[in-house]
């Protein structure tokens, strides 16, 4: 039983890196630790597609904030960003992903679009990408970094959902932190995200690369939109009033649906966009965010699976039977195991409740801080989140970049952002562990 979840993450994996379609990969690793644990083909099924629920909101949020973001581009404020980005950063190449990255960030705390931004920011500078020689691997690296590292330092907008869930989980199971430490306790290993990126952006993907026809597989015919000059008028005004509903009803309520409801109807009562409008605006959202969506859910019920089958505890104590009383030790296990368990389910913010249960009493036992403790669990539910086959911090970047065909999921996101973010998490995880 101990074995289920690695060999289930080893399959959807293997399967990923074959090429194969990500909702299939997850529903065969589904299956599989589900017929691993003893259960039949149905019984696999029937429990996945009952743990799809626990993403149903996650999956309604992402169709809303893709609608938004589709009513938000209807306005053209976002070729006023673009123009600004082809204007200031055409030859500078470095600057523009770094710029990239920082645009992504503004998505997590001060914007909550999280990743509905994408297809919409990037296939228009596409062009300019193959242009300028850019790496694509190097802006997928910075759109994920921008995606993630935000939530994981700073408790604000989205990040206050993911420090809440950590605080939460070690409540519920015995340790008392507040929001400021879970925050201090996540400096350090959101510091190695940025090590990463550096390291992504500086050395590895500092080369010129020529853009590669057909790389990501299906063709889709696609023509970038025409850098319109477009000045800020009154509508791009309103836009901005509703944008900061949906931030502030968000922050309030601490409710995505809510944040995203607000931002759409501020935009149609303001008649930013015509109400006329409204039926294409929600059909073009959910082509937009549809499948992200959906493999969301899918990788929701494969984390149920592996939940109510036991594996994740099996595996867990598994791993305690080596540990001794060196802490050292015990830290590099967990996040390892984390690391396991987040590159399957895809979703941190819905592995840390399944790794606080679990962690909170080995920790106590080998004499771990709160910090040191809350650190541990951020970072192993943080681990594996970039470089999932499922996650939508990989998803997302690549629903942007492959919208000519020419960018692959698995060898031009996923890859390379399990490199620069998990090596460099569990190297500054295991130091935060130790020195908190």
């Amino acid at each position: 039983m101990e074995w289920v979840v690695v060999l289930s993450v080893l399959v959807l994996t293997i399967l990923s890196l074959l090429r194969v379609n990500v909702i299939i990969a997850i529903i065969a690793a589904a299956l599989t630790a589900g017929l691993l644990s003893g259960l039949s083909i149905i019984e696999s099924i029937d429990m996945m597609v009952n743990g799809m629920g626990d993403q149903a909101s996650t999956a309604l949020s992402y169709i809303l904030l893709g609608a938004f973001a589709v009513a938000i581009s209807y306005t053209g404020i976002t070729t006023i960003l673009v123009n600004f980005l082809i204007r200031v950063l055409t030859g500078k190449k470095t600057i523009m992903v770094l710029a990239i990255a920082g645009v992504a960030s503004l998505s997590q705390n001060v914007v909550p679009v999280h990743i509905a931004f994408i297809p919409i920011l990037i296939p228009p500078l596409l062009k300019l990408f193959d242009e300028m020689k850019v790496d694509r691997r190097s802006v997928a690296t910075a759109l994920t970094f921008g995606l993630k590292a935000p939530y994981v330092m700073i408790p604000a907008g989205f990040g206050l959902l993911f420090h809440q869930t950590i605080q939460n989980g070690m409540t519920e199971n015995g340790t008392d932190i507040t929001i400021t430490e879970t925050a201090q306790a996540m400096l350090v290993p959101g510091a190695g995200m940025i090590v990463g990126l550096l390291i992504a952006v500086f050395i590895t993907y500092r080369k010129k690369r020529e853009s590669i026809p057909g790389a990501g597989g299906s063709e889709v015919n696609f023509t970038a939109p025409p850098a319109e000059n477009v000045s800020f008028n009154r509508k791009h005004a309103l836009t901005l009033v509703a944008i900061l509903g949906a931030l502030v009803v968000q922050a309030v309520f601490q409710n995505l649906i809510a944040g995203a409801l607000t931002g759409l109807v501020l935009m149609f009562a303001l008649v930013v966009v015509p109400f006329k409008k409204g039926d294409q605006v929600m059909a073009d959202g959910i082509a937009m965010m549809g499948q992200i969506a959906f493999v969301m859910l899918v990788a929701a019920g494969f984390g149920n699976v592996l939940e109510e089958t036991g594996a994740v505890s099996a595996l867990v104590e598994m791993s305690s039977g080596f540990l001794s009383d060196n802490q050292a030790i015990v830290a590099l296990v967990l996040l390892l195991v984390g690391l396991v368990v987040t590159i399957g389910i895809g979703s941190s913010f819905g592995t840390i409740p399944i790794l606080a249960a679990l962690f909170v009493p080995i920790c106590i036992t080998a004499g771990f801080s709160p910090l040191a403790t809350a650190s541990l669990i951020g970072t192993a539910g943080a681990l594996g989140d970039a470089g999932s086959p499922a996650s939508d911090s990989t998803l997302g970047p690549t629903s942007g970049l492959n919208a000519d065909g020419k960018h692959h999921h698995i060898w031009d996101t996923c890859v390379p952002t399990f490199i620069h973010f998990n090596i460099p998490l569990v190297v500054f995880g295991w130091i935060a562990a130790m020195i908190l």
